[in-house]
C-alpha cells in the first residue's frame, strides 16, 4: 500500500470473488482449462499458480507440486487455499494429472 508503484491488483479479490475463484478451479475439466484460469489469475490478480511435478517420484497427486509465488497482499489463508483446491481438481480428475506429468515429459510424451 505504501508502494505508489506496487500492483494492487490482489486487493481487488474479495471474500465473494475468493469463493468464485475456488469454486472455478474445482469446476476445471482439462489442463488446458486450468492453464486458462492461472492465466487469467495472473492477468486480473497478478497471482502466478506453479503447477509441477515434485523433484521426487510422483506416485499419487500428492507428488505435484502446486504452489503460489508469494507476493506482498497475498494472505495465508489464499495461499492454502488455491493450491488445496487445484489438489481437489486433481484428485477428481486423474486426467488433467496425466496431462501435467505429459507436459513435463515424464511419462514420454514429448518423443
Amino acid at each position: 500500500m505504501q508502494d505508489p508503484h506496487g500492483d494492487r491488483r490482489i486487493l481487488r479479490l474479495t471474500q465473494a470473488e475468493e469463493k468464485r475463484l475456488i469454486a472455478r478451479i474445482e469446476a476445471v475439466t482439462s489442463y488446458a482449462d486450468l492453464q486458462r484460469v492461472a492465466d487469467l489469475m495472473q492477468a486480473q490478480l497478478g497471482i502466478s499458480l506453479e503447477i509441477a511435478p515434485s523433484a521426487n517420484e510422483v506416485r499419487t497427486v500428492r507428488g505435484i507440486s502446486i504452489r503460489l509465488v508469494a507476493k506482498p497482499g497475498l494472505c495465508r489463508k489464499i495461499q492454502a487455499s488455491i493450491p488445496a483446491a487445484v489438489r481437489r481438481c486433481l484428485d477428481s480428475r486423474p486426467g488433467i494429472a496425466y496431462a501435467i506429468l505429459d507436459a513435463h515429459d515424464l511419462l514420454g510424451g514429448g518423443q
